[in-house]
């Protein structure tokens, strides 16, 4: 396991790679929407009274999902853009 991660296991080709450019897509599609989620269940939520359904709890918890798959969806374009950049670099 000297300069790997991971052993192989034998059945994936040794040149396996992830799809950087639809992975660049959908990051780049999905940021905005999540965020966007985000800002519209958080301020729905802050302005439900207690009798409204849905109730201020479930479109809280909503809101959250909304936050954590954005912060996903921006780590992701964040690893992709970097692997891109090093990509570029090593074949130049």
């Amino acid at each position: 396991m000297i300069g790997s991660r991971y052993p192989r296991s034998g059945t994936e080709p040794v040149t396996a790679r992830s799809p950087l450019r639809l992975r660049l897509l959908l990051s780049s599609v999905f940021l905005p929407l999540f965020v966007a989620g985000t800002v519209l269940f958080a301020v729905w939520a802050a302005g439900s009274d207690a009798g409204d359904s849905p109730g201020r709890g479930p479109l809280t918890l909503i809101a959250v999902v909304c936050g954590v798959l954005a912060l996903t969806a921006a780590l992701d374009l964040g690893v992709v853009l970097r692997r891109l950049r090093r990509e570029r670099a090593s074949t130049h």
